[in-house]
């Protein structure tokens, strides 16, 4: 088998991300399987039969299921021949999906242990970290159970942690720099902990069999878990209830993404029979040569990017972050022709609503939106309708709902819904602003022989720029729709 990995170059590239970012409709999607072009496609360079260990160990898979290229995205799983609609696929027995141990008081081996203790050391947001563990303990444990797996899995992802600085920086989106510098700085921090706690380790008590686990093994592990884990019912690691828990699906996570899929997965829970059952089903006629595909959730770019390795085009869940600033925003409604905004120093009545909507407070949560299936976030439109009127009592006869809706015409007047919207404008043309490259140039060295992750780097911008100016489209034609109406009235 083989050891766990030489990281040397890939934790260079960590390292490296630190330091630069301190200092700074087919809408289906097949994945890459390497970050360039020399690298080997799986861990080793002949696994064994995934197909066959699936059905040795119990499992089913469909006879027209194959493990086939997707052209330069790497695997995937195709029809051999049409499969009608409601057939089933694959399906797993309850032994085959990889899972956290969960360890009864007083129970468990010394390596399991020190396992679960390790995980307290990994934030919520960051469970793939987690299941990530076990994985390298699996991958470093001679005759594992699942290495068939495991040696099956890509040898490098295309996620951001493993982008040189230069790329990172080409991301030209501050809140996704700040979330890949925030992973490489839990990394390189969680490889002192894992080093503290196995420094005086037996080597039979070893979660991982007494080889050195770094900041890099660990980013791919948690690669590994984010771009393929799914939250399906089992028992939870924190108290043993009940709930919903990542689990590795062997087989069943080379299904690419689709918001529009052609299969599902399925959960069963026999009667009388403890044992789950994962299962997955065709959702329509799946024809022959096509591709099997799960939607791995309504996610923006930033998380596709984040925890995947790929960028969506034409997402329509993709949307831009702003800051909730009072500063920001009564520059934008000068900016806009709006005199005398209230941003900076709402009245103790504005002050209230934005309370309502926690955009003011100890505990504020100050991250907006534009783009998306809202267009508009509705906290910020609200907010925006009630601080561009001095007109309280119209104000409270509307609930925040009703302020919050786009689709609700105007609720406090044609004047101050031309306002909101030349502000919102306003604010898209500054957070275009912010981008130091237009979507043409971007297009023209997407053109050029570029590195994969420069490619990702500049679809993923290309994208957020593309979003802000379907915003601002749409908020457009709102505006010369609110003018005709006025003309109307007047």
């Amino acid at each position: 088998m083989s050891t766990l990995m030489n990281f040397t170059t890939t934790k260079t590239l960590l390292t490296a991300t630190i330091n630069s970012t301190t200092t700074t409709k087919v809408l289906t999607f097949h994945r890459r399987l390497t970050c360039s072009a020399a690298a080997t496609p799986r861990l080793v360079p002949n696994p064994p039969d995934l197909i066959k260990w699936v059905r040795r160990e119990g499992g089913f898979v469909h006879p027209s299921v194959r493990i086939a290229e997707s052209g330069p995205y790497g695997l995937g799983l195709v029809a051999s021949e049409e499969i009608p609609k409601g057939s089933q696929l694959i399906g797993l027995p309850e032994h085959v999906p990889l899972r956290f141990p969960v360890v009864e008081s007083g129970g468990g081996d010394e390596a399991c242990v020190g396992l679960v203790n390790l995980a307290r050391y990994v934030p919520e947001e960051l469970w793939a970290m987690r299941l990530g563990l076990k994985l390298l303990q699996e991958r470093a444990k001679t005759g594992s159970f699942w290495w068939p797996y495991i040696s099956n899995l890509p040898e490098t992802f295309t996620v951001p942690i493993f982008f040189s600085g230069d790329d990172i920086k080409n991301l030209q989106y501050a809140p996704l720099l700040y979330q890949v510098n925030k992973r490489c700085r839990f990394l390189l921090d969680f490889e002192k902990e894992v080093r503290r706690e196995v420094e005086d380790v037996k080597f039979e008590d070893h979660p991982f069999g007494g080889r050195d686990v770094d900041a890099s093994s660990l980013g791919w592990a948690m690669s590994a878990v984010s771009s393929r884990a799914f939250r399906l019912h089992g028992k939870a690691l924190q108290n043993g209830n009940s709930g919903d828990v990542p689990m590795m699906l062997p087989l069943i996570d080379m299904c690419n993404h689709s918001f529009n899929p052609n299969a599902e997965i399925v959960q069963e829970q026999g009667s009388g029979d403890p044992k789950m059952l994962v299962k997955v089903v065709a959702g329509m006629n799946i024809k022959e040569r096509e591709h099997m595909t799960l939607n791995y959730g309504c996610l923006n770019n930033d998380f596709f990017l984040l925890d995947y390795g790929f960028v969506v085009p034409s997402n329509p869940y993709d949307c831009i972050e702003l800051k909730y600033d009072g500063g920001l925003f009564d520059a934008a409604s000068m900016a806009a022709g709006v005199s005398n905004p209230n941003f900076s120093s709402p009245a103790p009545w504005q002050q209230q609503i934005l309370s309502g909507l926690n955009l003011d407070g100890d505990q504020a949560l100050l991250k907006v939106t534009l783009g998306g299936p809202e267009v508009v976030e509705g906290r910020l439109l609200a907010a925006l309708r009630a601080l561009l009127t001095n007109d309280a009592e119209a104000v409270q006869k509307h609930d925040l709902n009703t302020l919050k809706s786009l689709s609700v015409k105007a609720p406090l007047g044609l004047a101050n819904e031309t306002a909101v919207l030349r502000t919102l404008l306003a604010l898209c043309v500054i957070a275009l602003s912010h981008f130091p490259t237009k979507i043409m140039e971007d297009e023209t060295l997407l053109k050029n022989d570029v590195s994969t992750s420069m490619e990702l780097a500049l679809q993923f911008r290309i994208q957020k720029k593309s979003v802000i100016i379907d915003v601002m489209r749409d908020l457009t034609k709102r505006v010369k729709l609110l003018s005709s109406n006025e003309s109307l009235a007047s």
